[in-house]
């Protein structure tokens, strides 16, 4: 059976093909064209999909959708009745809808085909339901527990369940209104940070805040007895009005979600370019406070109505790394499975596997222990490529030459991080998720504490806040965390040993953690090989990885890698098999 999965019509936008239950690949639409978290029909990741698996749409025999308007329906009729938000807001969810219902006629229009051609059946999966199969049903778990955690989808934000075998249980969840994505993202805005995913932002900038407003944040979110929680939605504005926003042919746009009586409890929202203070430190800071609160609070009653020690995570909110580092601290779980794109965008494989699972009924899972899923080029295609930017790479003082052999090739880049150069590392499959994960990164040597400002100045231009990642070699875990569990996917935030610390600067956050990915040379040899020889030239197993872009999506093909190394103060490239050297012959072989 060959199943399409795709997230449309909402931010993250994404497809994936699932035949027999393996998942085959996978891809954002955000990498192809070039706009971050960009909404609407997937159409370029439907078409790539297809196309790197060699078949045509009406091979397809079933297209899964990670929406389902009839979800909930009497909630959210009876939500209308009760209230009235704007006109605008009213037309954007029903034209929303509209597009969700009738997928095969939209996908037909945008791929200039006959809609007659497509005899795939369509298979509308509610959202949350989507997120629990993008977590469990590709886990290592035969049982787990199950939770849920975004803004909103199919009127539902949070859900619980148990996940048994190829099945899923749903317990509970909370509905509109009531959303702890809602709330972080409101305190994101309040915080100046406007622009869809920014909430990432906040727990950063948490590190350097203290909770002094959590109080004040426990009257806008509250715990309930059953181990959920509400929102005062007096302090918002999305349940009595409606928030406008842009889903179709870019990216995201949210309107203001904080109501004036936030305003009256926290203060002025930030302006765009003022300074961040004190004040908005400790806002982050309390933000995250409450939140931990809120996901504790769901997460140990979880364990008590299911008595489990396994948990599979999904959902925007699980992007909190910060809060995830702290599960087995905080909680009885013992063993945790998040994946590479908890998001969204992850929704697609959710949609394709839950869709599978149930018709197949087989208890053979399919495992999902890496994320490169993506576009791959051959040699030549690198080298053509390489080609057509020489004047470019000409003007730059640019050499390039190939090595054959890997080793010689990761002993070379290892020699030219350790010696302080900013090295952009391209090579095999693209990842699936919001996070370089060694095949689209750029490195830097993490015990240089001034890469963190160089990085800023000259590549990624960002706010001075915000940590760098260390990717380390994942038999060398224990030695350097206070932890010993692999993290594949840099998932969760965990405290550097003290020891350790002054040690690798450029990727110790102010309070002493990071925010890591344990490579294992079974997932990606190249980049696990890169990192043994710089701990054989150094003594340190870890390298700071920050994703190959530039204030754009994470690059996609070596084109883009090119162009995004030509134009910033990236040192060298290595793309594929060939190393760029600026300040060279390109003659040079």
């Amino acid at each position: 059976m060959i199943i399409l999965g795709i997230n449309a019509y909402h931010g993250d936008s994404s497809a994936c093909l699932v035949i027999d239950g393996v998942l085959i690949n996978a891809i954002e639409e955000e990498r192809i064209r070039r706009i971050k978290h960009w909404a609407g029909l997937p159409t370029e990741s439907i078409k790539w999909c297809l196309q790197d698996a060699g078949l045509k749409l009406r091979d397809v025999d079933c297209i899964a959708v990670s929406r389902n308007p009839s979800a909930h329906i009497h909630k959210k009729i009876l939500r209308v009745l009760k209230k009235t938000p704007t006109l605008n807001f009213l037309k954007n969810r029903l034209s929303n809808v509209s597009k969700i219902g009738d997928i095969k006629t939209a996908i037909a229009d945008e791929l200039g085909i006959d809609k007659s051609d497509i005899k795939a059946k369509v298979e509308n999966i509610e959202h949350h339901l989507a997120h629990i199969g993008s977590t469990f049903l590709v886990s290592p778990f035969s049982e787990a527990a199950c939770l849920t955690v975004d803004g909103f989808g199919d009127f539902v934000s949070t859900m619980r369940g148990v996940g048994k075998g190829n099945s899923i249980d749903i317990i509970d969840w909370v509905e509109f209104p009531h959303s702890l994505g809602v709330f972080y993202t409101a305190m994101t805005q309040l915080i100046g940070f406007w622009n869809y995913g920014d909430e990432y932002k906040v727990m950063g900038l948490s590190a350097y805040g203290k909770p002094v407003y959590l109080d004040k944040m426990k009257k806008i979110v509250q715990l309930k007895d059953n181990g959920l929680f509400e929102l005062d939605t007096s302090f918002f504005k999305h349940a009595d009005e409606g928030v406008e926003m842009i889903w179709e042919n870019g990216q995201p746009v949210f309107g203001s979600l904080f109501s004036g009586k936030m305003i009256g409890e926290l203060g002025d929202p930030r302006k765009n370019g003022e300074e961040i203070t004190k004040h908005y430190q400790d806002i982050a800071s309390s933000t995250q406070a409450m939140y931990e609160e809120v996901f504790f609070h769901m997460l140990n009653d979880t364990y008590r109505k299911t008595k489990l020690n396994t948990i599979a995570l999904a959902g925007g909110c699980i992007q909190n790394s910060l809060a995830n580092g702290k599960i087995i601290d905080k909680t009885p779980f013992k063993n945790i499975y998040i994946p590479p794109a908890a998001y969204d965008a992850g929704t697609a494989i959710g949609a394709a596997m839950v869709v599978w699972n149930e018709k197949s009924k087989q208890l053979q899972k399919h495992l999902m222990d890496n994320p490169y899923l993506g576009p791959a080029f051959k040699r030549d295609e690198i080298e053509n490529e390489i080609k057509k930017h020489e004047n470019e790479l000409l003007h730059n003082k640019c050499s390039f030459k190939l090595i054959n052999d890997e080793i010689a090739l990761c002993k070379k880049t290892a020699e030219l991080i350790s010696q302080g150069k900013v090295v952009g590392w391209f090579q095999g499959k693209t990842e699936f998720g919001p996070r370089a994960l060694g095949n689209r990164s750029i490195l830097v040597d993490p015990r240089r504490k001034e890469m963190i400002d160089t990085l800023n100045a000259r590549i990624k231009r960002r706010e001075w806040f915000r940590p760098f990642a260390p990717s380390i070699l994942e038999d060398k875990i224990s030695d350097w965390f206070e932890c010993s569990e692999p993290v594949p996917f840099m998932e969760r935030v965990y405290k550097i040993k003290d020891s350790k610390q002054s040690l690798i600067p450029a990727v110790c956050h102010i309070d002493g953690t990071g925010r890591l990915q344990t490579v294992s040379y079974k997932t990606n040899q190249k980049y696990y090989n890169l990192i043994k020889q710089f701990e054989q030239i150094t003594g340190i197993p870890i390298i700071l990885n920050t994703s190959f872009n530039e204030n754009e999506p994470i690059v996609n093909t070596p084109k883009e890698a090119l162009e995004c190394f030509i134009r910033t103060k990236m040192d060298n490239l290595i793309l594929g098999d060939f190393i760029l050297i600026k300040g060279g012959d390109l003659s040079e072989r």
